[in-house]
């Protein structure tokens, strides 16, 4: 038990980094695209399971099915949707 701060995401912007590295990805974690100008998010893979960011799946697999055009997953919302899912996931 104990008291446990609540995760903040983490997040990079694609133009900040190199074209051929992106950096690593913690363990536990998994990168995302998101928005008009594909920011990339690192999420922790709990996520994965809540009923909110399963939406945002199912939007993704209907528009990109398996093909995804960052070769990464790619969440078709805006920045503010995502925010605000990640973060009622969160708690918050």
């Amino acid at each position: 038990m104990g008291f446990r701060f609540p995760r903040m995401i983490k997040r990079t912007s694609i133009a900040s980094k190199p074209s051929s590295k992106f950096g690593e990805v913690p363990k536990g974690h998994l990168a995302v695209y998101v928005g008009e100008k594909m920011k990339r998010f690192i999420i922790p893979i709990s996520y994965l399971s809540q009923p909110s960011f399963q939406e945002l799946l199912c939007q993704a697999e209907e528009e990109f099915g398996y093909d995804h055009p960052m070769g990464a997953l790619t969440i078709p919302c805006t920045e503010d949707i995502f925010l605000h899912v990640t973060s009622s996931v969160n708690g918050f």
